[in-house]
């Protein structure tokens, strides 16, 4: 996943720098800014192919804020796709858990499936071309295997069987009879040109129903999604994308640390069942073609009181053995604990920035290692910074620091290092960050 010392066009580079210095991961570019975390990748790409040969997997990363979670899930969303997965995202919020009285699971799951994501359409909403896309390669198979032109008849007897085929299998699994019903259904509207149906097929799919019996008028379907049942159909549509010739279906869900801060404990005993549910389904077998990676801080994974280890179902399946400790984590264990970047891999990102907004701003870098050298020792040497400092909080500094420096060519680096306004900022913000509880970030 590395990428070797191409220069980075203006576009990813203005995206990169921007994302970064607002707090946020960047959506593209990430090969030309990822530093360190080489075991986790490896260990992640793994997965995804176990889950192309029709495993699954589930894997909880681990960091506190800032440490680079979200860095990593990006990474890994980006390469899936490039590896033919559907992909999909969503951040768990008050609104959107895995399981609520007020529908804030199928909140969940409308989100993931609004952000269905492919290589050709990354930003989402791709639930149609993905169906449009299969209904095609079955028409095109069918005209190569039987010399048929699109307009015979008989070419439609044969899509026909063929997508009977595909459908026959799903309708084995739970819910699956409906499901399959309703892609014969969007198939043959979309034969006819009837998108009117095709429309209401989506909604079906999309969990937009509210009534069993609208959805009856209107499909002829007894069933719809709810809030109790959408996780199955997140594995439907994991076999169904597998037999629309997708590798598989990765599902990234960050910040965990929503059900952790749920005021009433029964209400979070009933999200970490449902996450039991899940982690039980991949490792046993029951689940195909799928993969999920958590995204939560260690206080929401360990607080016995509040956190995940607070089910004790959880806690006995995700506790560390007795021999991991810092510096040598299983790897291959349900939980990736984020180490935090050391000095040295922090200087070859700033090498790696500063390259990219020279040639962004199409300037000679005044900046020499020994300023990029002086720049990370400062940093790491703040009161605290062995613990609290976070890789957003450098990045952050530095490409300020190199905006104001493009900006104002008289001054030099070490005027800005030494300025009382550098020190007072960096001394709050290490302060700030061992009080901050629950404001995440996305870095």
């Amino acid at each position: 996943m590395s990428e070797i010392n191409k220069k980075v066009p203006k576009r990813i580079a203005q995206s990169v720098l921007n994302s970064l210095k607002g707090g946020v991961v960047p959506r593209i570019g990430l090969p030309y800014i990822t530093v360190g975390r080489k075991n986790e990748i490896e260990a992640l790409l793994h997965d995804i192919d176990i889950i192309r040969e029709g495993g699954a997997s589930f894997r909880f990363i681990v960091g506190k804020y800032g440490s680079g979670k979200s860095f990593l899930l990006q990474a890994i969303r980006n390469y899936a796709m490039d590896q033919g997965f559907v992909v999909s995202d969503a951040d768990l919020s008050p609104e959107r858990r895995l399981q609520g009285t007020h529908g804030q699971g199928l909140a969940t799951y409308r989100e993931l499936i609004g952000n269905l994501s492919t290589k050709t359409k990354p930003e989402g909403g791709a639930l149609t071309l993905i169906l449009d896309r299969w209904i095609n390669s079955v028409q095109s198979e069918a005209v190569m295997e039987s010399g048929l032109s699109l307009s015979d008849p008989a070419l439609s007897a044969l899509v026909d069987k063929k997508i009977y085929e595909v459908t026959s299998s799903i309708s084995e699994l739970v819910h699956g009879f409906e499901f399959a019903r309703l892609l014969s259904l969007y198939y043959h509207s979309y034969l006819e040109g009837n998108d009117d149906l095709k429309g209401k097929v989506i909604k079906w799919f999309r969990a937009e129903y509210s009534l069993k019996r609208e959805a009856k008028e209107e499909l002829g379907v007894n069933i719809i999604i709810s809030d109790d049942d959408w996780y199955e159909y997140l594995k439907l549509f994991a076999t169904f994308f597998r037999l629309a010739n997708y590798s598989g279906f990765m599902i990234m869900m960050d910040e965990l640390v929503n059900i952790y801060k749920i005021p009433n404990s029964i209400t979070r005993q009933y999200n970490y069942e449902k996450l039991l549910t899940m982690y039980n389904d991949t490792l046993q077998g029951k689940a195909k073609y799928i993969g999920f990676i958590m995204g939560c801080t260690p206080q929401a994974l360990e607080d016995r009181r509040r956190g995940i280890f607070s089910y004790e179902a959880l806690r006995s399946r995700l506790a560390e053995g007795k021999f991991s400790r810092p510096g040598v984590r299983d790897l291959l264990a349900p939980v990736i604990r984020l180490e935090a970047l050391n000095a040295e891999e922090m200087l070859v990102l700033c090498e790696k920035l500063r390259s990219m907004h020279a040639d962004l701003y199409q300037y000679e870098t005044r900046l020499t290692l020994d300023d990029l050298s002086s720049f990370i020792k400062m940093e790491y040497s703040r009161i605290g910074a062995d613990t609290n400092i976070t890789p957003r909080e450098v990045i952050r500094d530095f490409i300020e620091l190199m905006d104001l420096l493009y900006q104002n060519p008289n001054m030099n680096m070490q005027d800005l290092l030494n300025s009382d306004e550098f020190t007072f900022t960096k001394s709050e913000a290490v302060s700030d960050d061992a009080d901050e509880q629950y404001a995440e970030f996305t870095l």
